[in-house]
Parts: C-alpha cells; sequence; structure tokens
C-alpha cells in the first residue's frame, strides 16, 4: 500500500461527508470549473516543497515525511522524499520510475490499469481537470480562503484503495494546497504543498531515469 500512496503527488479517520466542516456548497459550479481549469492551463512547471502526514489507526504517532515535488508539462512529475528516507517516483510520459534505497523498479504505465488511474487523477489534481475524470463522483465546496474538491470512487479499481479523496486549493491563485487520500479503515494520508514556485524553468534532466 505503501507504493500506491507514493504515487500520487499530486492526499482522516472519518467518513465521507455531504458537507464539511468550515465550508458550504460552492454557490457557482460553473464559474469555478471555469477558473480552475483556466488557470490551471497557464501552469507550465511547479516546484515546491511537501510534507506527508500518515496517520495509521495502529499506530498512536503520526508518520511524518518530507520532500520537493517537480511538475513539468506535458506529463512529467518528480516526486522525491528526502526526510526520514530516502524514495524518489518518476512519471516521465509514459514509464513510472521508482526507487526504494538500493532497490529500482521501472513500470510502463500502460501495462497496468491501476498505474494509468493513478498517473491520470495525478495529472487531474495538477492540471484542473478532476471534474471529467470517470472514475469518481466530484463535488466542490468553499470557505474565503480555499475550495475543497471531494472526490469519491466509483470505480472498483479505486474503491479498493481510497473512500475518498479530498483537494484543497487556495482561492488566490488556484493552486492545489493539499491532496487528503482517506482509506476505508479511517487511515489517510496528507500531502501538503509549501514554497511553491510557479512557470519556473525545470531541465528535463530531472524527470529522466537514472
Amino acid at each position: 500500500m505503501r507504493k500506491i500512496v507514493f504515487l500520487l503527488f499530486i492526499m482522516a479517520g472519518f467518513g465521507v461527508h455531504a458537507q464539511h466542516k468550515g465550508f458550504s456548497p460552492v454557490s457557482d459550479l460553473v464559474a469555478f470549473k471555469t477558473a480552475f481549469t483556466q488557470k490551471a492551463v497557464l501552469v507550465n512547471s511547479i516546484r515546491c516543497d511537501f510534507t506527508q502526514e500518515k496517520n495509521l489507526s495502529l499506530l498512536e504517532e503520526k508518520i511524518l515525511s518530507k520532500g520537493k515535488f517537480w511538475f513539468k508539462k506535458d506529463n512529467l512529475v518528480r516526486m522525491e522524499y528526502q526526510h526520514p528516507f530516502q524514495y524518489l517516483m518518476i512519471i516521465n510520459g509514459k514509464n513510472i520510475y521508482i526507487k526504494d534505497g538500493q532497490k529500482e523498479n521501472k513500470v510502463a504505465v500502460r501495462s497496468n490499469k491501476l498505474f494509468q488511474k493513478i498517473n491520470q487523477l495525478t495529472i487531474d489534481c495538477v492540471q484542473g481537470t478532476v471534474f471529467s475524470n470517470p472514475d469518481f463522483s466530484v463535488k466542490a465546496f468553499e470557505n474565503k480562503q480555499q475550495y475543497l474538491v471531494e472526490m469519491v470512487p466509483v470505480t472498483k479499481e479505486m474503491k479498493e484503495f481510497f473512500s475518498a479523496i479530498l483537494v484543497r486549493i487556495d482561492r488566490k491563485d488556484y493552486a492545489v494546497s493539499s491532496i487528503n487520500m482517506m482509506e476505508k479503515g479511517g487511515d489517510f494520508t496528507l500531502i501538503s504543498f509549501q514554497n511553491k514556485e510557479i512557470n519556473q524553468v525545470i531541465p528535463d534532466a530531472l524527470f529522466q531515469q537514472k
């Protein structure tokens, strides 16, 4: 399950709610979808830090990890865990490369249906196309600072791993600030993004498999 979690850059011990505390349904859903998509289209690259908080019901303490994230059009993603362990995941077009310590693995996205769906979900979160993903039923909520997009899986493959995925989006720039991946048993993984740099030059070499 750990590797499935790491494949999402691009996510509470509570069930899916029709509404979320501090949020209300988006008053103008069409306008929000349009603005989110238009802003995302202008993003050619993202470079930022991230913090991952893994909550397991069997453990009292949360598992915290930190690292760096890069995205570049089209479909190039690098997610590098740096503390407290080293873990690297690269999505480079049709392939996914994973390095876990001394172990390396390369997977063709098209050879695995689940990888295809995870790859699509990753890109949807970055490019603002989550509402058109057929694997999820999507609702949107808002408060004065953020939007909250609730993605509930409707396909068998996604239901096996998630009860819901919650994506928080800052109102000021429509950038994704966090992704919360919620599992059936109440465990969840929350990834928060900080120090975002948009449309800076990122060399292609970062997305090459070594």
